[in-house]
């Protein structure tokens, strides 16, 4: 689970109650609607953020099927994974690897999809220098992704005690923003092509800006109630974009997780039995859990 899913709990998003949470879910095919073909009986298929799209908004008449903006969402506008039995439409559904236990694959249907796909669209080619912006749940998925992809890594986070374990992921380079200037350390690296941007912080986001590189791009993952304090002469004078990435489609989920299996990413998880849901999910909300929270049916 993620802390996305207290948008369902909290109410941030109109909910139409009641409804069950959670929408990173894997399991098995039970039983098949009228027409589904592409899926089997007792196959392991799983679905994220990304539930199905209207197909008559602009986004979806230009074929962006994730920026559908009648979206179905897993979890939101229908019921998710907090439980032993799920309906979901055949179009959110994608397969999971043998490699990948179901534990390990959840996460990686949104922290996972959302950090993969934004690294791979966002224009940085290998090996460009890359700073991933924080190593919680969306960054620490996001630093493996972005060393396995090939390019220089560069983790951000708060504190020197994380530097062993930044690099244990795979990062080339990490900056403790608590004691050097992002900006003034990117900039000594030959600045980043891209700043993948997993905090909500906007301050952080904002103090990591200067450290853009030519032609360089913030990707924006995580949602900040403070706007951006954004310098316009770099944006204008380097070619310098803040961009913001939403997830993925189903095809995105697979192509996730076929590359997780193939270069060995794993998300760091909790588990937690489905009857102590009301545990786990204080656990998420707390801030404590490294870093993503996952609940098992025993089946």
């Amino acid at each position: 689970m993620c802390h996305s899913d207290s948008a369902t709990v909290e109410g941030t998003f109109p909910v139409a109650y009641p409804r069950v949470p959670g929408h990173e879910l894997v399991g098995l095919v039970d039983a098949l609607g009228v027409g589904v073909t592409q899926f089997k009986m007792g196959q392991r298929v799983g679905a994220g953020w990304y539930g199905g799209h209207c197909g008559k908004c602009e986004p979806c008449r230009r074929g962006d099927l994730v920026a559908c903006q009648q979206p179905s969402i897993s979890g939101v506008t229908f019921d998710g994974g907090y439980a032993d039995y799920v309906v979901a439409p055949a179009v959110a559904l994608a397969t999971v690897p043998d490699s990948l236990s179901s534990a390990e694959a959840g996460p990686l249907l949104c922290a996972g999809i959302t950090t993969f796909n934004a690294l791979r669209n966002s224009g940085a080619r290998p090996p460009d220098v890359v700073a991933v912006l924080g190593m919680g749940g969306l960054g620490h998925l996001g630093v493996q992704y972005s060393a396995k992809m090939g390019f220089t890594t560069v983790a951000i986070a708060r504190g020197a005690d994380k530097a062993q374990f930044a690099h244990e992921l795979g990062a080339h380079h990490y900056i403790d923003s608590t004691s050097e200037n992002v900006a003034d350390a990117l900039k000594k690296l030959g600045g980043a092509r891209t700043i993948l941007a997993t905090v909500t912080d906007s301050d952080a986001m904002s103090a990591a800006l200067g450290g853009l590189g030519y032609a360089g791009r913030m990707v924006v993952l995580g949602v900040s109630p403070k706007p951006l304090q954004v310098p316009s002469i770099p944006l204008i004078m380097a070619r310098q974009s803040i961009h913001g990435w939403p997830s993925g489609t189903s095809i995105d989920s697979e192509d996730t997780l076929k590359f997780s299996a193939l270069m060995g990413v794993k998300p760091l998880i909790e588990k937690y039995p489905l009857e102590r849901a009301a545990e786990a999910y204080a656990r998420m909300m707390s801030g404590k859990a490294r870093f993503r929270v996952v609940l098992e049916t025993g089946a």
